[in-house]
Formats: C-alpha cells, sequence, structure tokens
C-alpha cells in the first residue's frame, strides 16, 4: 500500500503530514472537503510526522525564494531524506506547487502529486495549522507570515537605484506638459504686450526670448541705442537688434500704463523662468536615460526613448513588445479605427518623431520605420537585461539604420548584422571592462576614507578613556570644594556682599596613656611645679554656699570611685602599678591641702 505524505511550507518552517486511509480519502473527496473545517475529523485524516523550524527570518527568506523558484534547498532536501522511508517506491508526497514537485521528484526520486485531495488537505493543514504544531500560536503564525511576506516582498522588488524607469517616465511627462504650458503662456504675453508694441511679434519668434526681450524693454519709448548692447547679448543677433530699435522708434502700438507694464513684466518672467527649469529638466532627462537605457537613446534619442518607455510603462515592457507592437506604438486610435473601418493599418507611431522616418523617402517611410522599430526592440532587450549598460549597442545599431537609410536612396548594399553585432561584443567587453575598472577604483577610495574614518575613531576613544577617570576625580572633588566655599560665604544682605570668614580649625585633642599621665606626673611633683590650669577669659559665674558644699562633695566622691577601679595585673607590673597608685594617692593629698 503507498503511503501518502504531504509537505507544507509555513513562514514557521517545513511540516511534514501523514494521511491515513489513502484508498478512501481518494475515492471520497467531497467528505474531505466537510471534514476540513472540523478540527477532530480533520484529525483522523492527518497525522503529523515532523516538523522543522527555520533558524532565523534570513533562513526562512532564502528557503521561500528557493521553493518560489522550484529549486530543492538543502535544508528540505535534508528535512525529507530524515523523515520520509527509505523506500522510495512505497511513497507518494503530495506538494502545493507543481515545480517544486518536479524537482523533488528529480533530484531525490519521490513520487509528486498535486491538485486533487492534496489541494483540500493543505487547505486544511493551513487552517489548522496552529492547533497540529505544539508550543505554536495563532497570533505568532500570523506575526512570521506578515514579516516573511514583507520580506519576500522587499527581495522581490529590489533594484538598482540608478537604474529606475519611474524617473523618466515622470520627467517626460512633465517635459511634455511644460511644452504646452510655455507655448499657451507666451502666446499670452505675445498678445498682451502686442498692444504696446506689435511690431516685436514679428521679428522675434522664439517664445522664451521674446519673453525676455519683452521684460527687457518694457516702454518703447525708453529703448534707446545705449540699451543696444544689451538687446544684442539677448536677441544673439545684431541685425534682429537694430529691426528692434528702428521698429520701437515708428510703433503704431497703443501707450502703456505703468500698471499694466509691472504686470506683464511680471509674467514674462514667470514664462523666463519656465522655459529655463525646462532646459535643465532635459538635461536631467538626458543623464538618466545615458543610466537606465544608454543604447535606445544613443539609437532614436533621449526623448523618443523617453517616450516609448512611458508608454509601455516600464522598460521592461517595452523590451518584451514585439518590433510590430513598437512600430505602432502611440497610434492605438488610428490602428482600431483602421481595423474597425478595414482601412489602411498605421505605418508608425511614437518613433515618428525620430530623424530617420523624417529623412526617408515618402516611399520608404513604411519600411524605414519597420526596420527601425525592429532594432528598438533590440536596444530595449539589450539595456533591461545587461548588468553593465553601454550605448555600444546603440551606436552600432544606428549605424545599420543609417546604412539602411543609404541603401534605399543609393543602392549601396549595408553590412551584415552578424558582422556588426561581432564588432559590438568586442567594443562592448572592452567598454565593460573600463567601467568596472572605474568602480573599482571608486570602491578602494570609499574603503580608505572608510579606514581612514575608522581609524581616527580608535585615535579618539583611546583619549576619552584616558580622560574618564581624571574627570571623574575632578567630580569627586568639586563637592569637597563646594562644601569649603559654603562654609566660608556668608548669604549676601539688601545686595550687598560680606567678606568671607576664615573659621579656625579645631585643635585636636592628644591621647595620652595611663602610664604618660602617671610618668608627667611625677616629673612635675619632683620639680616641685603643680600643673597650672589656665585661665578663663570669662568670669565665674558667683554661686551660693550651699550649692558650692553640693559640687564639693559630688567631686569627693568621683575621686573616691577612681581610686578604688585599679586595672587587675600580674607579677612584676603589679608591683610597679601598685608603687604608682601611692604617689598617685600622695599627690592627689598635697593637691586637696592646697
Amino acid at each position: 500500500m503507498v503511503l501518502l505524505h504531504v509537505l507544507f511550507e509555513h513562514a514557521v518552517g517545513y511540516t511534514l503530514l501523514a494521511l491515513k486511509e489513502v484508498e478512501e480519502i481518494s475515492l471520497l473527496q467531497p467528505q474531505v472537503e466537510e471534514c476540513v473545517l472540523n478540527l477532530g475529523k480533520f484529525h483522523n485524516i492527518v497525522r503529523l510526522v515532523a516538523f522543522c523550524p527555520f533558524a532565523s527570518s534570513q533562513v526562512a527568506l532564502e528557503n521561500v525564494n528557493a521553493v518560489s523558484e522550484g529549486i530543492v534547498h538543502e535544508d528540505l532536501r535534508l528535512f525529507l531524506e530524515t523523515y520520509l522511508p527509505t523506500k522510495k517506491k512505497k511513497v507518494l508526497l503530495g506538494v502545493g506547487d507543481p515545480k517544486i514537485g518536479a524537482a523533488i521528484q528529480e533530484e531525490l526520486g519521490y513520487n509528486c502529486q498535486t491538485g486533487g485531495v492534496i489541494a483540500e488537505i493543505l487547505r486544511g493543514v493551513r487552517l489548522h495549522f496552529h492547533n497540529l504544531v505544539k508550543g505554536l500560536t495563532d497570533v505568532s503564525a500570523c506575526k512570521a507570515q506578515l514579516g516573511l511576506g514583507h520580506s519576500y516582498s522587499r527581495a522581490k522588488v529590489k533594484f538598482n537605484v540608478n537604474r529606475v524607469d519611474n524617473m523618466i517616465i515622470q520627467s517626460i511627462s512633465l517635459l511634455d506638459q511644460l511644452d504646452k504650458d510655455i507655448n499657451t503662456f507666451s502666446m499670452r504675453v505675445r498678445e498682451w504686450y502686442g498692444y504696446h508694441f506689435p511690431e516685436l511679434v514679428k521679428i522675434i519668434n522664439d517664445n522664451a526670448t521674446y519673453c525676455r526681450v519683452a521684460q527687457f524693454i518694457g516702454n518703447r519709448k525708453e529703448l534707446n541705442e545705449e540699451k543696444l548692447e544689451e538687446l544684442e547679448e539677448l536677441t544673439m543677433d545684431g541685425a534682429k537688434a537694430k529691426a528692434i530699435l528702428d521698429a520701437s522708434r515708428s510703433s503704431m502700438g497703443m501707450d502703456i500704463s505703468a500698471i499694466d507694464l509691472i504686470n506683464i513684466e511680471s509674467f514674462s518672467s514667470r514664462v523666463v523662468s519656465l522655459s529655463e527649469y525646462r532646459q535643465s529638466l532635459h538635461t536631467y532627462l538626458r543623464s538618466k536615460m545615458s543610466q537606465v537605457a544608454p543604447s535606445l537613446s544613443a539609437l532614436i534619442g533621449e526623448a523618443v526613448g523617453a517616450r516609448l518607455i512611458a508608454h509601455a510603462g516600464s522598460l521592461t515592457n517595452l523590451a518584451k513588445y514585439p518590433a510590430s507592437t513598437v512600430q505602432i506604438l502611440g497610434a492605438e486610435k488610428a490602428l482600431f479605427r483602421a481595423l474597425k473601418t478595414r482601412g489602411n493599418t498605421p505605418k508608425y507611431g511614437l518613433i515618428f518623431h525620430s530623424t530617420f522616418i523624417g529623412r526617408a523617402a515618402a516611399k520608404n517611410k513604411g519600411r524605414i520605420s519597420r526596420y527601425l522599430a525592429n532594432k528598438c526592440s533590440i536596444a530595449s532587450r539589450i539595456d533591461c537585461f545587461s548588468e553593465v549598460p553601454t550605448s555600444v549597442f546603440g551606436e552600432k545599431l544606428r549605424e545599420q539604420v543609417e546604412e539602411r537609410l543609404s541603401f534605399y536612396e543609393t543602392g549601396v548594399i549595408p553590412r551584415k548584422n552578424l558582422e556588426v553585432m561581432k564588432e559590438a561584443m568586442v567594443q562592448a567587453e572592452e567598454a565593460a571592462a573600463e567601467i568596472t575598472r572605474k568602480l573599482e577604483k571608486q570602491e578602494k577610495k570609499r574603503l580608505k576614507k572608510e579606514k581612514k574614518r575608522l581609524a581616527a575613531i580608535a585615535l579618539a576613544s583611546p583619549e576619552n578613556s584616558s580622560s574618564t577617570p581624571e574627570e571623574c576625580e575632578e567630580t569627586n572633588e568639586k563637592p569637597k570644594k563646594k562644601k569649603k566655599q559654603k562654609l566660608q560665604e556668608i548669604p549676601q544682605e539688601n545686595g550687598t556682599e560680606v567678606p568671607p570668614v576664615s573659621l579656625p580649625k579645631p585643635k585636636k585633642r592628644k591621647s595620652f596613656s595611663t602610664e604618660e599621665f602617671v610618668n608627667n606626673d611625677l616629673e612635675t611633683a619632683n620639680n616641685g611645679n603643680l600643673p597650672k590650669r589656665k585661665k578663663s577669659l570669662t568670669k565665674p559665674e558667683p554661686v551660693s554656699e550651699p550649692e558650692e558644699a553640693a559640687n564639693r562633695s559630688v567631686l569627693k566622691k568621683k575621686r573616691k570611685l577612681s581610686l578604688k577601679e585599679e586595672p587587675l595585673s600580674s607579677g612584676p607590673e603589679e608591683a610597679a602599678s601598685n608603687k604608682s597608685s601611692k604617689k598617685k594617692k600622695k599627690l592627689l593629698k598635697l593637691a586637696q591641702e592646697d
């Protein structure tokens, strides 16, 4: 009997499940659909064999990318070889994606099945997955799916920043809109200023130049020969400047007030600024086209190539179009009208704006447009799928179109496409090597700068670390100094500062041992001089007789107690202490008698 297993790929890991009663399930598919919704019945059908979680989000992304591309990842290979039975002929593995099933069958030798009952079982596993795996909650599974979905989409959408065709689409759309707006506004300036100086319209044809000249002249009566040099700089033609000066002297225009002139000048300055911005935008478009589609821009021009990309939606879409579609791209209305009326279909669309079709004869316009569309589709594919963009192929294709155009006119046979492409391949390899060399140099310079920056940071860090203990000592010393200052300072009163007073330091009392004290007493007794008491600075307060008698009695009791308390000792030390105590008693008696 064939053992049916199901492989389920989740955001948290791979899961392998075994199905019970395969033959009955395959025969009763509607009952399986009903059992999928009930968890108890689903547990009776499906049994969890193994679950292998992903180590990290990066590993999960790698495995999902491999599964979506139909590649057996090393983790999946190890998982299947570990948990599937060794007898491959008796195993049937159910998978959701036919591509990964074909890859497993080819590399590992297991028979794979998709669709039918497998799809229903996978639907039930997806529904009850958090109940099948222990320790996994519905919330954590949803979070894992969300994070993996974001990272997978980010990896799929990842592109080179320098080769973005969206900027080209927006730039060419804005350029076309600016052309329309500048034409409308310049016509308004011509009409408005024409009331005052109508002859200027016939002399100057360019819109931006007309607005600059109108802004410079202002009132035509103030134009004289002193302004002729500046007028020549604006018009870039001495004859036109002289004609403007002569026309201003004999003009048929009406007089204009100062406020009207101010409004005309401000509006013409706006038109001039728009035309300047249009030029800068065109420069930007040329630089972007040289980065994104160099071959297409070299073949047909930046403006026409950008319009083709914008009309197709992206460079990738343009590369997918056949040459017949590229030929009539932009002429859809005429095409469908011709199909409806059964008339002649259009010969060209947006590529009509290229110089090749304008240079061709009327009878050769259709032929050259077809040939040019063919070369445009080749150039767009080269730009879209080449790793290092170069304009070599575009230049070679342009040469082929030139040769074909001369062939239609003179009959000179052009070179074969194979020869031209061989030359282009050699030149493209050289150009790519040069570009990679430049990129490597830039990378080396960047790495050197990074190393210098890191070395500077490393040098700065030990200086900071060496200064930290000193700073700590300073911080420890600061509060002590503050305390001293607080003691020395006296609070201010009524805004007057009082000079600091230095307080005397308290003298430390010397601690004497009993032996030193007795020896000092003996020396004083032998010399016949008793220790003198220091005279107190303050006069003693008068004391009454009963209080004095009470004080004397207390002193006598204290002296008796001090004489009675003697330290215990042994041996010769005890004898010495007894002698010293006797001498002390004699000294105390003498003091009392005095």
